[in-house]
């Protein structure tokens, strides 16, 4: 986060709350009439977009007037947790001829054909 957000932040935010990744959420102070509220997000350490969990991205899309918190958010058997996206990090899905992983796949056996152009 840089110093312009952190002082437009202090000066202008309104504290909303926060979720499970530390991340914080706020809302401009000063109203302005006939104009949507301007709301963000300052994240707990990388600034990284699927760290925002599903009852908050839809607060700072506008989709709902305020973020569902505490009991009111309903769980289903099938859900899982939350994750960020691990894409970049070690934790990102790399297939078996990944250069990463060895960089050795197995050999085609008939089921590839080349393109050839007409």
């Amino acid at each position: 986060m840089t110093l312009g957000t952190r002082l437009f932040t202090w000066m202008r935010g309104e504290f909303v709350g926060a979720d499970g990744f530390g991340n914080r959420y706020f809302r401009d102070k000063r109203r302005r009439p006939g104009a949507r509220e301007r709301r963000w997000v300052l994240f707990k350490g990388r600034a990284e977009a699927s760290k925002v969990p599903p009852e908050w991205h839809g607060w700072l899309h506008h989709v709902m007037d305020r973020p569902q918190t505490g009991p009111e958010i309903r769980q289903w058997p099938w859900q899982k947790a939350h994750r960020p996206n691990p894409t970049g990090t070690a934790e990102a899905y790399r297939p078996q001829g990944h250069a990463l992983e060895g960089g050795r796949r197995a050999e085609a056996r008939g089921d590839y054909e080349p393109w050839r152009p007409a």
